[in-house]
């Protein structure tokens, strides 16, 4: 093994010193020389010790550990009920495991946060000749999900037992949004308001429809293709601005 050159880098606890070692001396992380680390363990916290450096609790103690699994190593090796062999380093790898892997991700998030430092959003521009209807809605998101959480409460009380209650019975229901797009267009295209809850109750017989249908019209709306509006009694209705 290869004699360390000690930089005296400065480490966020004993775990990191540990790391340091085990990928200066390019070993197994799950087959750790400790008599070896040990030393070089100790021979760091003499370094800064010579350079009146403050060593913090942490630092002893886990030299205390190595010391304590070292000493272990050499007694006889103990075997568990099952009768296999308990390796001393288990837990002292388990914990270097772990905090490799949240030093990893600080990494990745100090680069996400680095790259969002420099980054500048263009914002939205109008461009011209598209109708931009939708943009000043009278209705907000929050209004929006309470209608849509109201009209599921009534429809649920009219409608039987959702397919679930029947797993293994009767298959799942797959509803195509490409199709309830077109059944929203073709629906709303007889009249120029149309009640939001009618949209459901003429068109829907199953929870899956219901939820895609209310996707479709979600599309429809970032599409520009309909207005959402309430009137003076509070209740949704839907335009639907064909082509």
């Amino acid at each position: 093994m290869e004699q360390l050159s000690y930089k005296l880098e400065t480490f966020e606890g004993p775990l990191d010193l540990l790391l340091h070692l085990i990928k200066s001396n390019k070993v197994n992380i799950y087959d750790i020389p400790i008599a070896e680390i040990s030393h070089q363990y100790l021979e760091y916290l003499d370094k800064m010790k010579q350079m009146d450096l403050d060593i913090a609790s942490e630092f002893l103690i886990m030299a205390a550990e190595l010391l304590y699994i070292k000493s272990k190593m050499l007694l006889p090796a103990e075997k568990n009920e099952a009768g296999e062999t308990i390796d001393p380093r288990t837990e002292l790898v388990e914990k270097l495991l772990e905090y490799q892997k949240y030093k990893e991700l600080a990494e990745f998030l100090k680069e996400r946060e680095d790259i969002g430092r420099f980054s500048f959003v263009k914002g939205p521009e109008k461009i011209k000749g598209i109708k931009y209807s939708n943009t000043d809605l009278d209705v907000s998101m929050k209004e929006l999900l309470e209608a849509f959480s109201d009209m599921m409460e009534r429809l649920g009380r009219k409608m039987p037992p959702p397919k679930t209650s029947f797993v293994g019975i009767v298959a799942r229901e797959t509803v195509s949004l490409k199709e309830r797009i077109a059944m929203v267009q073709e629906y709303l295209s007889h009249g120029k308001k149309t009640n939001f809850l009618d949209v459901f109750l003429d068109n829907c017989t199953s929870r899956p429809q219901i939820v895609v249908t209310f996707l479709a019209i979600l599309e429809l709306v970032k599409q520009n293709s309909i207005t959402f509006g309430k009137d003076k009694n509070n209740t949704f209705y839907l335009i639907y601005h064909s082509s």
